[in-house]
């Protein structure tokens, strides 16, 4: 039998400090402190310190910077996470993820890119940038 260490899918995260209900449409930034669901539509950009919850009926087209993000709705966009993505069943991710621990759970569907980078590293770019760049320190 596997055994498997514990993780906190879908876990109770504590108290929500802002909400944006079913049926609700926001287009524009989100900041916020603490954690955030969203329920509702929203187009923009979301920048949190620490979790957003995009919950099932959620529909999201945005840039994300967060501490960590659960979804379980639809997000599209570019997602950075400084510690953790967790898409749940019925969640579809289209776009591209940026964190160091990445959990799709079995129905949960991602479309995309995904770099498992901590938030110390450097981003990556064109590789074939990094060799020009190494052969000129090495021919100076």
């Amino acid at each position: 039998m596997l055994k498997r260490d514990k993780e906190r899918v879908g876990a109770d995260f504590g108290e929500i400090r802002a909400f944006l209900g079913e049926g609700t449409q926001f287009k524009g930034v989100l900041s916020f402190a603490g954690a955030v669901r969203i329920d509702g539509h929203l187009e923009g950009e979301i920048v949190g310190e620490e979790l957003l919850i995009v919950g099932e009926p959620a529909q999201v087209k945005a840039e994300i910077e967060v501490g960590t993000l659960v979804v379980s709705g639809r997000v599209q966009g570019s997602i950075s996470a400084r510690e953790r993505v967790e898409l749940l069943k019925p969640g579809r991710v289209t776009g591209t993820i940026r964190t160091p621990c990445l959990v799709v759970a079995e129905g949960a569907v991602f479309n995309g890119n995904c770099e498992m980078a901590g938030p110390d590293d450097e981003p990556t770019g064109r590789p074939e940038a990094k060799m020009e760049d190494r052969q000129a320190a090495d021919g100076a």
